[in-house]
């Protein structure tokens, strides 16, 4: 019996759940404070912004997982921490999508997952704005408010809508947008909605095609790459090494019947390069 088995992935999820339903309440109620106040900084770039919200819904994300699993580290985008990929370990993004929460869009959301040894065990995102919650568990399939998710059935290229995003360097943005332009006459549209977890819920839920990024930190993919895998999508993460021609930090999550058609035009643009 191998060492998933040792752990109980459902209770795991429910506890992913539960933890990011109270980090998207504060999330929500937080807004309109941040923004009025000013509470905003910058972390990378001057387009790289952290809020006071970020701060304090991953300080009660940390609070709550002491309580409920006191033994388990953390790593979370805002405070850091558990480096070592060894065992179990939380993996945090308070508020993936900044921009659009500081702007008032509705697309960010609250991302929690539980990894084994670095590989996903356990998730959920949580849209705070909807209160629309995807959740699953390695082996125990993927689901959005208890309905089943199971992605698209596209078998071609040029009618798939693709979603992506970009860095927030503007030199690596441009390379990707170079990139983008040559892909957009071989697909049916793109979409790009700012909050990674989300776009790869959006590939589980058969709302697109396909996802595609370079440079995405591990909380920005923890949960949302279980989901979309467990809801039968084909899933390439960053990876020290890599050999595929894509490059160490692509993610790459697509339903299978474009799987090898995208990987093939993203190759053929030099996706790798960006």
């Amino acid at each position: 019996m191998g060492l998933t088995h040792e752990y109980d992935a459902q209770r795991l999820r429910g506890i992913s759940v539960q933890v990011a339903k109270e980090a998207a309440e504060l999330a929500e109620t937080m807004r309109n404070e941040v923004v009025t106040e000013g509470a905003v900084d910058t972390k990378s770039t001057e387009t790289d912004v952290v809020t006071a919200a970020d701060r304090a819904v991953e300080r009660l994300i940390r609070d709550r997982l002491a309580e409920l699993r006191p033994e388990d580290p953390v790593l979370g985008e805002e405070g850091g921490g558990a480096i070592d990929q060894e065992g179990l370990r939380w993996v945090v993004d308070p508020i993936d999508g900044t921009v659009n929460y500081l702007y008032g869009h509705p697309n960010y959301a609250v991302s929690i997952a539980v990894q084994l040894n670095g590989a996903s065990l356990a998730g959920a995102v949580v849209e705070p704005r909807s209160g629309r919650a995807w959740s699953a568990a390695s082996g125990h399939g993927a689901d959005l408010d208890g309905r089943p998710l199971e992605v698209s059935a596209a078998r071609r290229l040029d009618l798939s809508l693709i979603g992506t995003g970009f860095n927030y360097l503007p030199e690596r943005r441009g390379r990707q947008a170079a990139v983008l332009a040559e892909l957009l006459s071989e697909i049916r549209d793109i979409r790009r909605g700012g909050a990674a977890s989300l776009d790869l819920c959006a590939v589980a839920a058969g709302w697109t095609d396909g996802y595609y990024e370079h440079g995405l930190s591990r909380w920005d993919w923890a949960a949302g790459s279980l989901i979309a895998a467990e809801a039968g999508a084909r899933t390439r993460l960053p990876a020290g090494g890599s050999t595929d021609g894509l490059g160490d930090e692509a993610v790459l999550c697509v339903t299978p019947g474009i799987a090898d058609a995208l990987t093939r035009a993203l190759l053929e643009r030099r996706a790798g390069t960006i």
